[in-house]
């Protein structure tokens, strides 16, 4: 039996495989709502055969978007679009459905991707943004205004409306976006938080923050609800110009911190926090950390980075390395990939039956005994 397509606990939610699709911004939003670009994005993901989809980095207010097209969650706008979307996807799909709520702190306010991803200017519609210090992601970037004790409070309180909006759409699990240069991470690393009060110096307080806020979540939606946690293990600055920075050994005590506190999983993913960053890339990068991780919290992870290969996965998963895997970019250039998976490794993937037809006849048992009526 392959490892990659056995069953997986995350708190109350049972996953039918361990293949996740990770939260990928679209930047096709207007205002912050699901439109017709995730009505059709979303519904082929959920048809892909994968175990869990997670929807991208939502923002839990506006100014808390990386760009005019973010999705968003802090509207009732907001939630009636994306409300339309799930609807849909429910009606065709039983794949279980996760949102990944974000806020952007100083990396907001910028040009999508294809824009090139500098800040906006004020005749294109900048904002101001928020971080725990005065301290610009980039040189030559506007400065955010470093969060007082309001400003916390309402982000606090945005994350927890989000959560309940979430909940109330249906959502199965929710992520936070503690990873990737964004606000919860720029609590964590000491590169972007220089604070000198209760949020800022030690390690502890530097996870103060991000841990009040997964507090609030938790206990602001139902148990039935998956609660998790996306980090960046690494700011992969270790040595970069004598900059303290996150490391792996810093985020295996956050992750043992947020398993006491109840978390359902840890998403391990890295960097983001500098452009002086030197990323060490290769087929399966960041696995290590995962493992790094899943052994110092025992909570069940979730490894992503250059896994894109049917056999790699299942050694991911077979060799405990971690719990589940994720995919991204390689979802997006072959959106059935677990129907692949399926037939290399010898098991089988939930299809609709208008596409039972389309399996090669060598691989009969990918989509099921039932598939082969659709042989006929």
């Amino acid at each position: 039996m392959s490892a990659l397509f056995s069953s997986l606990d995350l708190g109350p939610l049972t996953l039918c495989n361990r293949i996740v699709i990770a939260p990928m911004c679209q930047y096709s939003c207007l205002d912050g709502n699901a439109g017709d670009w995730h009505f059709v994005h979303l519904n082929q993901l959920a048809m892909s055969g994968a175990g869990l989809l997670i929807i991208e980095a939502t923002a839990v207010e506006d100014i808390g978007r990386i760009t005019l097209g973010d999705l968003g969650l802090y509207s009732d706008d907001n939630e009636a679009a994306l409300a339309h979307v799930l609807e849909a996807m429910r009606r065709f799909s039983s794949m279980p459905i996760g949102i990944q709520l974000g806020h952007a702190g100083r990396k907001a306010s910028s040009h999508v991707p294809w824009q090139g991803g500098a800040s906006l200017k004020p005749e294109e519609g900048a904002w101001t943004t928020c971080a725990p210090s005065a301290l610009p992601h980039a040189q030559g970037e506007p400065a955010p205004v470093a969060l007082d004790d309001a400003g916390l409070a309402r982000i606090k309180a945005a994350f927890v409306q989000a959560a309940k909006r979430a909940q109330r759409l249906g959502v199965q699990l929710i992520e936070l976006h503690a990873a990737h240069g964004y606000l919860l991470h720029q609590f964590l690393s000491p590169v972007s938080n220089q604070r000198t009060d209760a949020y800022g110096g030690s390690l502890e307080n530097r996870m103060r923050f991000p841990l009040e806020v997964f507090d609030a979540v938790r206990a602001a939606v139902s148990r039935d609800v998956a609660v998790g946690l996306r980090i960046s293990a690494t700011d992969w600055l270790e040595g970069e110009a004598g900059l303290p920075s996150w490391d792996v050994e810093q985020s295996a005590v956050l992750a043992t911190e947020m398993a006491q506190r109840g978390a359902d999983f840890i998403h391990v993913s890295s960097g983001g926090v500098s452009p002086l960053q030197k990323i060490a890339l290769g087929p399966g990068y960041q696995v290590p950390f995962a493992r790094r991780i899943r052994q110092a919290c025992g909570l069940p992870t979730i490894a992503v980075g250059l896994i894109t290969e049917p056999a790699q996965a299942e050694a991911v998963i077979a060799e405990g390395d971690a719990d589940a895997i994720a995919i991204a970019r390689t979802i997006l250039f072959e959106p059935h990939w677990p129907w692949r998976a399926a037939g290399e490794l010898g098991a089988s993937v939930e299809a609709p039956p208008q596409y039972w037809r389309s399996q090669p006849r060598d691989l009969k048992a990918v989509f099921g005994p039932d598939a082969r009526i659709g042989q006929r």
